[in-house]
């Protein structure tokens, strides 16, 4: 296990170190002078000449990237083009709003895809079945913007139970969680679908193997036959879906996040993009990769638990 751990920690490193290139090389070549957008339409050449200096602008890209490179090592992620404010502790603001969305998001996708899965495997072709399928497929297909609206002007525009948008209030309050309720169920509907669906596929599998025969031709309690000898063993593959939905959701609320105005690192990113400031952006695409990359990590740990026949070589 250790060793495991510490040869996927050295893979992050080298994973990271190419989403960096990536993303300094994609902000190096988009189209748009971050020095005009500081500026403004009045400035005079110079003016954006000096700018350009002062930001390191004229330097070569590989000279450019190697300062940006020298900066990370030394945790600093630079200073936004905009407001001048260090990167990393604009991210470290936004980003628990983030976080707090992603996990409530994640909570909500788990309970209604396990439970609508597990319904679906056990009335397998029923009328429960055939509506779980649609369940799933509608989930899948509906965009978040246009959920969130609806679900904004239904419960707090008609019918006032919940707030329109904003997350202001700490989440262990009676105001923080109504705040979390529509984002978290806008965000976690579609991974709900994915996880319903695989843990339906799963289970069908799974409780057609011989050992599950086995325990219901001894006698075993059909609840004992599908929490323990069903359940535990078609987890593996929904375990994975679950972590690769949770490590989007970190990086994916960049919708949701402007639907119900909730200042998160998504938001931040889509308002860095538009105004070409790009230290934000890559600070917070790299914040994203990494936090990724550690869910899937976390994951293959979680394997062991679950599964203990599986071993990393």
């Amino acid at each position: 296990m250790i060793s495991m751990i510490v040869r996927r920690f050295f893979q992050l490193v080298f994973l990271l170190f190419g989403i960096s290139f990536l993303v300094f090389s994609s902000m190096y070549l988009a189209p748009g002078d971050p020095a005009s957008m500081i500026a403004g339409p009045t400035a005079t050449e110079s003016d954006l000449e000096a700018i350009r200096d002062n930001l390191g602008l004229n330097d070569s890209f590989l000279t450019q990237y190697g300062n940006y490179l020298a900066g990370i090592f030394q945790g600093d992620l630079g200073y936004s083009y905009q407001t001048k404010q260090s990167v990393a502790e604009a991210i470290s603001i936004r980003f628990p709003n983030t976080f707090k969305l992603a996990v409530a998001s994640m909570i909500v996708a788990v309970i209604i895809g396990i439970f609508a899965g597990l319904i679906s495997a056990l009335k397998h072709n029923s009328w429960l079945d055939v509506t779980s399928t649609t369940f799933a497929l509608g989930g899948i297909s509906i965009p978040n913007f246009w959920l969130g609206s609806l679900l904004i002007l239904v419960f707090s525009v008609n019918l006032q139970w919940l707030p329109v948008a904003g997350l202001a209030d700490p989440w262990y309050t009676v105001e923080g969680m109504k705040q979390l309720i529509l984002p978290a169920i806008t965000l976690g509907t579609g991974s709900a679908a994915m996880i319903a669906r695989m843990v339906r596929s799963s289970m069908l599998e799974v409780v057609r193997a011989d050992y599950v025969r086995t325990a219901r031709a001894k006698g075993v309690k059909e609840g004992q036959v599908i929490w323990i000898h069903t359940l535990k063993n078609a987890m593996i593959p929904v375990i994975t879906v679950i972590g690769l939905n949770f490590g989007a959701l970190l990086g994916g609320t960049i919708i949701t996040e402007k639907v119900f105005a909730i200042n998160g690192v998504g938001r931040l990113m889509i308002d860095a993009i538009a105004a070409r400031d790009f230290p934000m952006v890559q600070g917070s695409v790299l914040l994203v990769a990494t936090l990724f990359v550690l869910v899937n990590l976390i994951v293959d740990i979680v394997y062991t638990y679950v599964d203990p026949r599986i071993k990393f070589q």
